[in-house]
């Protein structure tokens, strides 16, 4: 009984993040959500950045950015580490937990398999934070190859910033899977609770990330921009 609830609440905690991410993504092409707001201003930046004769503020602005990606990409790595050392000592583990939660039975197995879905979790993490990175890298090379817009005409600039800030938003996207990886991964802690409580987290996470991303109050001061 309890293995089918561990594998039902592992298909709702799964069905939770993707369809929230289906559900993100088709949202912010038509409703004004923090994805929506940040691509208008990413194009009002390449379109600023064309006009520029010095181009090391946009240059700046983008290294910031990799700088904070590398954070979280390198971030996951020792996280990984940590639960790969974990997996060799879940049976230290698995007696701890019987002892913190002791309603609870645990095996070494059980406590193997939970330290594997939050490692899936951050390999995606990863694998998402560094593609981040080098489309921010791409967002760097159009940058110094950007010519000069006071030659161009209003829809050949138009073109070029539409174009790179659309580089500037898949590597955002990107970041931002990472990040709701990390987020939801959060939830997976409470898998060695209670497969309820995990769903539940797992609810309550996806809540708090739907108000962010359509009703936070920066989104309110960014369509005010």
């Amino acid at each position: 009984m309890m293995a089918m609830l561990d594998l039902m609440a592992v298909l709702w905690f799964l069905a939770l993040w993707v369809g929230y991410t289906l559900f993100a993504k088709r949202q912010a092409r038509s409703v004004s959500c923090l994805s929506f707001e940040l691509r208008r201003k990413r194009n009002d930046w390449m379109q600023k950045m064309l006009l520029r004769d010095n181009k090391m503020a946009d240059v700046g602005l983008i290294s910031t950015l990799e700088r904070n990606v590398t954070f979280f990409a390198s971030s996951t790595l020792l996280i990984l580490a940590g639960l790969l050392t974990a997996m060799a000592s879940a049976d230290k583990l698995s007696l701890m937990l019987s002892n913190v939660v002791p309603w609870a039975t645990y095996s070494e197995s059980t406590v193997q398999l939970k330290l594997l879905l939050l490692a899936f979790i951050f390999v995606f993490a990863f694998f998402q934070f560094t593609w981040s990175l080098r489309q921010y890298g791409f967002c760097g090379v159009l940058i110094g190859a950007a010519p000069d817009g006071r030659g161009m005409s209003d829809e050949d600039q138009q073109l070029y910033a539409n174009r790179a800030s659309k580089v500037i938003d898949q590597a955002g996207h990107s970041f931002n899977y990472g990040l709701r990886s990390i987020y939801f991964s959060l939830s997976a802690l409470a898998w060695f609770i209670d497969p309820i409580l995990f769903m539940v987290a797992a609810v309550v996470v996806m809540l708090v990330m739907k108000q962010r991303e359509f009703h936070s109050k920066v989104l309110k001061a960014l369509q005010e921009c």
